[in-house]
């Protein structure tokens, strides 16, 4: 992935179609101030295809979790020091 470097008072002036070209170019551009580098413009990733859902069979439940009763697996210090 390539960087493109602008300087702060431009990116001011130049925010929104920097935005834009970082969206279509998909290069990231660094912002600096005073010749150090402050920040990062990245493009993100387009999610592709279906968003819900895509979780599914990765995780398995185990146990009830909606009437669980966890009460006896903690206790509270009730005494102050």
């Amino acid at each position: 992935m390539s960087m493109k470097t602008m300087i702060i008072s431009d990116f001011k002036a130049k925010c929104i179609a920097t935005l834009k070209e970082v969206e279509e170019s998909k290069e990231t551009v660094v912002v600096t101030l005073r010749g150090r580098s402050i920040a990062e413009v990245v493009p993100i990733a387009a999610a592709k295809g279906r968003v819900l859902g895509r979780q599914k069979g990765c995780m398995m439940i185990k146990g009830d979790i909606i009437h669980s009763d966890s009460a006896n697996e903690w206790s509270m210090c009730t005494e102050i020091k």
